[in-house]
């Protein structure tokens, strides 16, 4: 016995989305190979300075080091044999050495900084959902009335400006200006971070900056989006006849909310893939030790490994949320499978 028609036909579908997503990563991680090398100069530049520092007394040394880490990373070898040697390497799960913080293995380095850029994304993003749906919502619910004009332009306005530009807003203001937030990094020299209140307390000031940079931008664009969706579905005739009938106001606005809920829970997976893309110069901006922070190191010291290292897991969480997305809308819509038959 076959599948059933539209488990088949299911089936079908996710496997061109698969086949589709590994292609496009594929020639993801061959522009991430290249790119890097587009840039002029030495990726053992800065390590070589540190070496003659450290063999300032026997410069024999330093030619005999030098050679140990181009065999090391094999940056002798023609550009077809880095390679193969990266694809092979990165299948395997090998991101290889950073050159920036020699002898560190790059999964390492990101293991160290990808928690802190998720610490700071996701309760960003589901702050902004949450809340932006709830106010989204009720704007869309009164609408003509002065709070929907606030939310209209408030979103419009807001929700086009770039998550760094308002971190450099947001540090000017609060931490140079008024000096009420500290200017960057995630604790104060003084204390030693653990689970006591104090670090918690000086984490939770260091923090809030960059949070509000996500924040603020992303509350914006979930206010906007939800005000459309339930006022197209306040016109739908299932609202418009239970109003008819004098269900009271209460029911009416669960049932369009839960109803324009949908798209939001759909577009919150690619939103937290974008938004560890987007929060990558607001680290920088702040001094914050996440992902982003560690990328602008590696292109200013030409790490390649490193680079490379972490477009290939961004650009995989990007992926990842698409197929999700993908995902879900095929079980929940079944014409997107039906004509994802071709």
């Amino acid at each position: 016995m076959g599948l059933p028609k539209i488990d088949r036909t299911l089936a079908i579908y996710l496997a061109k989305r698969i086949v589709l997503l590994v292609v496009a990563y594929f020639i993801a991680i061959t522009i991430v190979f290249l790119l890097p090398r587009i840039i002029p100069g030495n990726p053992l530049a800065t390590k070589m300075q540190q070496i003659i520092s450290m063999y300032i007394y026997r410069p024999e040394m330093v030619g005999q080091v030098y050679r140990e880490l181009i065999n090391i990373f094999q940056f002798d070898k023609p550009w077809y044999i880095q390679y193969i040697n990266f694809l092979s390497r990165a299948f395997r799960g090998d991101l290889g050495i950073s050159t920036e913080m020699y002898p560190r293995k790059v999964t390492d380095v990101i293991a160290m900084s990808l928690p802190w850029t998720l610490a700071l994304v996701v309760p960003a993003t589901m702050a902004a959902w949450f809340t932006g749906n709830i106010i989204g919502a009720y704007a869309g619910y009164k609408r003509g009335g002065l709070f929907e004009k606030f939310v209209v332009g408030y979103s419009f306005i807001v929700s086009r400006i770039p998550y760094f530009w308002l971190a450099i807003l947001l540090l000017f203001a609060f931490a140079f200006r008024l000096r009420w937030f500290p200017t960057g990094g995630i604790h104060s020299p003084y204390v030693t971070p653990s689970l006591s209140a104090e670090f918690i307390i000086d984490y939770l000031w260091h923090y809030a900056l960059p949070f509000l940079s996500i924040y603020i931008v992303d509350v914006a664009g979930w206010m906007g989006s939800m005000r459309i969706l339930v006022s197209s579905e306040l016109a739908s005739d299932y609202l418009l006849y239970a109003e008819t009938i004098g269900v009271k106001d209460r029911t009416l606005f669960r049932y369009a909310y839960r109803n324009s809920l949908l798209p939001q829970v759909t577009g919150l997976a690619l939103q937290l893939g974008f938004s560890i893309v987007g929060v990558f110069i607001v680290e920088v901006v702040f001094n914050y030790p996440g992902m982003g922070y560690m990328l602008s190191r590696a292109i200013g010291g030409l790490d390649y490994p490193l680079i490379q290292g972490i477009f290939l897991i961004t650009v995989a969480t990007i992926f990842l949320a698409n197929f999700l997305v993908d995902f879900v809308y095929v079980l929940i819509d079944p014409r997107v499978r039906i004509g994802g038959r071709g």
